[in-house]
């Protein structure tokens, strides 16, 4: 059983294997400060390995999903002259890993958006396994309006909606909702209203649980691996895959129970 780390900028809700990681600081808007990065990849880290834990939610509270990163942070926490330099390329170096922590969780990550997900909290939404949004969302990658670019975001933003359209929004600003965002493929799913965004969270849950948990870790292992293997790489990568969750008490369980005409020990 997983020992769940003390939080403060997030809440934290476990119920029926499923974990729920709420962004608790509306009043700021639920910007990525350093409280809630620290948070996040904490919970990650507690849970990474635990498949008693199926699947993750990810969502913010007070009706706004992220508003990005922490500005003020930027404005006070960097100085000029070659440890700016240094500084900065190391905060930006560490903000890449935390994408990433979430972009390679092994474990569905399911993130729900209401009110507002901007420049950084828009990437974030695209380092989701599935991503549900209400018609109404605004999102906009405003980085370069400030002089800076969408540097570590930028690759979780293209794997999700295509180069030539993540071009486009980067290097215009471009504002838009959440009917245009589930239109251009950002989000998977679209919610008329919060009610409607838990009710297709419910439906997307009853799938991940009827899918064995070490399963699913190595099939988003072998997805995100297609993007820097050579073929062969994948072919073997894959087959190494394959063969460990054959031979494992799960996959033993898995052919049984079809086999049998049961449900596996797994599915709900």
């Amino acid at each position: 059983m997983t020992n769940l780390p003390k939080t403060s900028a997030a809440k934290l809700q476990l119920e029926d294997e499923w974990l729920t990681i709420s962004f608790n600081q509306p009043e700021k808007r639920n910007a990525l400060t350093e409280e809630l990065t620290k948070d996040i990849k904490e919970t990650f880290d507690a849970i990474s390995n635990d498949l008693s834990i199926r699947g993750v939610t990810m969502r913010g509270e007070g009706g706004i999903f992220c508003a990005g990163g922490d500005l003020k942070m930027f404005k006070t926490g960097f100085q000029g002259g070659e440890q700016g330099m240094q500084d900065v390329h190391k905060a930006s170096e560490a903000t890449g890993h935390f994408f990433d922590m979430i972009n390679s969780l092994p474990k569905p990550v399911i993130m729900l958006a209401e009110g507002a997900a901007m420049a950084g909290g828009l990437g974030m939404l695209c380092a989701g396994d599935v991503v549900v949004v209400t018609e109404d969302c605004k999102f906009a990658l405003t980085e370069t309006t400030l002089g800076i670019p969408p540097a570590q975001i930028a690759p979780f933003v293209a794997q999700r909606i295509g180069l030539s359209k993540a071009r486009r929004i980067m290097l215009t600003a471009a504002r838009f909702t959440g009917k245009e965002a589930f239109e251009m493929g950002l989000a998977d799913f679209l919610a008329k209203d919060p009610e409607d965004l838990r009710v297709i969270e419910g439906e997307i849950k009853k799938g991940v649980m009827k899918c064995a948990p070490g399963a699913n870790a190595i099939t988003k292992e072998i997805v995100l691996s297609t993007r820097n293997l050579s073929r062969e790489e994948m072919i073997q990568f894959a087959a190494k895959g394959f063969a460990k969750s054959m031979l494992s008490d799960e996959g033993m369980e898995g052919i049984s129970s079809f086999i049998e005409k049961r449900k596996p020990k797994w599915s709900k």
